[in-house]
C-alpha cells in the first residue's frame, strides 16, 4: 500500500472522527445522556442539589431493586434541542426518545414536562404505566417537575412490586445532572473507537489490494 493511499485512509478516518462529537450533540440531548445515564435533567434550571440527588438516588435504587427505568425531566423547549416540535407533548416525546435509545436501552422510560407525564415501555406495559401515573400532575416550577418525577418513579416501581425510595439525605449521588458529562464522554469515546475500527478495516481492505 503506497504512502499516498495510506494518507487518504488516515484522512478519511480523521474526517469521520471530527463528525462524532457533532453527531452526539445533535437534535435530542436527552437521547445522548440516557445512552449511559439513568436520568436527564434540564441544563439551566438551577435545580437544588438535594432535589437532583433525590431523583437520581431513587432511580438508581429502583434499578437496583429490580425495576429498570430511565427518566428525562424537560423544563423548557430548549431542553429538546432540535426537536422542539415535541414540546408540551410528553407522550409523543416518550415514544420518540424510546426509539432514539433503543439500540442501548429498551426498558421503561418516564418523561416529565410542565403539562404532564409521558411513558413508554416494551409490549403492552405502556398502558399499564399510564394507569399507574394517572394521578401524578406536575405543579408549576422546577420543584414541581422534580416532585412529579419522584412520584412517577415511585408509582411505576410500586406497580411492579418494587418499593423504591429516595436515598437518605446526604448520600453521595452517582448519577444525575453532574454525571451527565461523564455519560457524554463515555459515548464520545465509544463512538470514536467504533468509527476507527470500521473505517480502519475498510481502508485496509481497499488499499491493500
Amino acid at each position: 500500500m503506497s504512502l499516498r493511499r495510506c494518507g487518504f485512509g488516515v484522512a478519511a478516518i480523521v474526517a469521520a472522527l471530527a463528525c462524532v462529537p457533532a453527531a452526539l450533540a445533535d437534535g435530542d440531548p436527552a437521547s445522548d445522556y440516557l445512552l449511559s445515564q439513568q436520568t436527564f435533567l434540564p441544563f439551566d434550571a438551577k435545580i437544588p442539589a438535594a432535589s437532583s440527588e433525590q431523583l437520581a438516588g431513587l432511580v438508581r435504587n429502583a434499578n437496583q431493586d429490580g425495576y429498570k427505568i430511565r427518566v428525562a425531566v424537560i423544563a423548557t423547549r430548549y431542553d429538546l434541542g432540535a426537536v422542539t416540535a415535541l414540546w408540551q407533548q410528553p407522550k409523543t416525546y416518550a415514544s420518540f426518545l424510546a426509539q432514539e435509545i433503543a439500540f442501548v436501552y429498551r426498558g421503561p422510560l418516564l418523561i416529565v414536562m410542565p403539562n404532564g407525564l409521558g411513558f413508554h415501555a416494551p409490549g403492552g406495559a405502556t398502558k399499564a404505566g399510564y394507569r399507574a401515573l394517572a394521578s401524578v400532575r406536575p405543579t408549576p416550577g422546577i420543584s414541581g417537575l422534580m416532585t412529579a418525577a419522584v412520584s412517577g418513579v415511585e408509582r411505576l416501581a410500586a406497580a411492579h412490586g418494587v418499593h423504591a425510595r429516595p436515598p437518605v439525605a446526604g448520600a453521595v449521588p452517582t448519577t444525575g445532572k453532574h454525571g451527565n458529562s461523564i455519560g457524554i464522554l463515555i459515548a464520545v469515546i465509544g463512538g470514536v473507537i467504533a468509527v476507527v475500527l470500521v473505517l480502519g478495516s475498510f481502508a485496509y481492505r481497499r488499499f491493500s489490494r
